[in-house]
């Protein structure tokens, strides 16, 4: 053949590899799924074509070779007051509710929390054992949960395919057990510590005889307390580790439930160094800790990430799980879902925080919260992601103490009317896609206006969640080694990008 001749169809055949390369890389199967203030509801949108895309795009290179923590799950809390109102509603609407918390159409939760003994999301107060100097819990009945939480907690295992872990806490132990002899406030007796370590005990055999497996515990929901306003019980760093080195993680190891995961802490992240620093101050002292829970309620935007990275830091080993999250302190609004995206709710602390803490509780946007707080916490070694009540009513009940809230579902039980949130479809964006036994990912992202994190799941699909709280659209350009993809997302939207392995 001619030297020229044969130059000619070599160059044509590099071309034209050249363009088949390029078609691959424009064509790699992406799935996206989008939640808006513009009206998307975990609407799935098609990548952006190739003659649409611009010069102007943001990248976003993933990097799975690189693994961080390793996710526990995500989802939201079984209270009495959540299980009450699903009680009251036609049939119907009861299985739309649970399908769309735990089915393989919906949410697909997979990490939930519940109370032992009443909380404030309770119809009353309640213990197991309320018969004073009790010491060796023959009275012990779980009696009051069969009529509404437990039987919740039996659907939603009916109905999840995957399953999924359970954390317990206690908000008191029976008045008869404290100090003060009270609900609210007070502390634990020391002549009843053993009996308070036998009470979870028991407990964790009264739920596994129902069928309800325990995935873990925490020593106590909100340890500094709460104002002294509904059901508390008062612990120091040093007291609660010494109760769990010296009762409870002995008591739960003899009785053969040394699989339960022991979380300490339980409240704002604020605090959460100098806890870890008494859990962790030694081998001894550590050794019956899982990790540590917290919440969200010291303020209304900050993540508390150097508090986060502390945690890590002192037991790389160790959990970190945000047990609890809402929007406090506010009545919901009914099928209003302009309200929660746009900067009206304020929380506990826009009223009551002291002075110099009332930076942390400007107005906010519900869902901003949500989103910013998920991917804020997953960033910084979270690996289990906890809302709180899964269902409340119009009113932000019931509360026996009137401490109104706001729940992703609302009901109107006299109606048989359910309305779903804007935050319920927040929540989904992430526990849906976000699967127990991933692993968080590195990633690049060029524009620090756009909030993301990115995992790999067990089946090798890698999961990008992008937000946008911006007033502008963007175009993005994900990266995964040389394939890349192009979305565009709007102003005040979120996106879970899925790439099938």
């Amino acid at each position: 053949m001619n030297p020229k001749n044969l130059l000619y169809v070599l160059t044509l055949a590099l071309l034209s590899l050249l363009f088949t390369a390029c078609q691959q890389e424009e064509l790699m199967k992406v799935k996206i799924y989008e939640t808006s203030a513009s009206g998307s509801k975990l609407k799935e949108l098609m990548p952006l074509p190739a003659q649409q895309q611009s010069k102007q795009s943001i990248r976003v290179k993933l990097h799975p070779e690189q693994k961080y923590q390793r996710i526990t799950g995500i989802g939201g809390s079984f209270t009495e007051s959540s299980a009450y109102l699903i009680s009251q509603l036609g049939e119907d609407n009861q299985k739309k509710i649970m399908e769309a918390y735990f089915g393989d159409s919906g949410a697909k939760y997979s990490l939930t929390r519940t109370h032992i003994n009443s909380c404030d999301f309770s119809l009353s107060q309640y213990a197991y054992a309320e018969t004073p100097d009790d010491y060796d819990l023959k009275s012990f009945d779980i009696a009051h949960d069969k009529k509404y939480l437990i039987p919740m907690i039996k659907r939603a295992q009916q109905v999840s395919s995957d399953g999924f872990g359970i954390i317990a806490s206690p908000w008191t132990a029976p008045p008869w057990m404290k100090d003060n002899n009270d609900w609210v406030g007070g502390k634990l007796k020391d002549e009843c510590r053993e009996s308070w370590a036998l009470y979870f005990s028991k407990y964790l055999s009264a739920y596994k005889n129902e069928g309800i497996n325990i995935w873990g515990v925490t020593v106590e929901n909100e340890p500094l307390g709460n104002g002294n306003n509904w059901e508390s019980m008062h612990y120091t760093p040093k007291e609660m580790t010494d109760f769990v080195l010296d009762y409870l993680g002995p008591r739960l190891a003899s009785d053969g439930w040394g699989e339960i995961k022991i979380l300490g802490y339980d409240q704002n992240r604020e605090h959460l160094e100098e806890w870890v620093d008494e859990m962790y101050r030694d081998e001894t002292a550590s050794k019956f800790w899982a990790g540590t829970a917290v919440h969200w309620y010291a303020s209304t935007f900050d993540v508390f990430p150097d508090a986060l990275d502390y945690a890590h830091a002192k037991a790389p080993d160790k959990h970190i799980i945000q047990s609890e999250g809402c929007v406090d302190a506010e009545v919901p609004h009914w099928r209003d879902d302009a309200w929660y995206w746009s900067e009206e709710a304020t929380d506990w602390g826009w009223d009551w925080a002291p002075e110099e803490d009332k930076k942390y509780h400007p107005k906010y946007r519900p869902t901003h919260r949500y989103a910013r707080d998920i991917i804020g916490c997953l960033n910084h070694w979270v690996d289990g992601w906890v809302d709180w009540n899964m269902v409340l009513d119009r009113q932000g009940g019931p509360n026996w103490f009137k401490n109104w809230c706001v729940a992703p579902v609302i009901v109107d039980t006299e109606a048989d009317e359910v309305y779903f949130t804007p935050l319920y479809y927040v929540m989904s964006q992430f526990s849906r896609f976000i699967r127990p036994g991933a692993y968080r990912i590195a990633m690049q992202l060029e524009d620090p206006d756009i909030l993301a994190t990115a995992v790999e799941n067990p089946d090798g699909s890698i999961v990008l969640v992008l937000f946008n709280p911006g007033r502008m659209d963007k175009e993005i350009e994900i990266n995964l080694g040389d394939k890349h993809s192009h979305t565009w997302i709007g102003k005040q939207s979120l996106q879970t990008i899925i790439i099938p392995s």
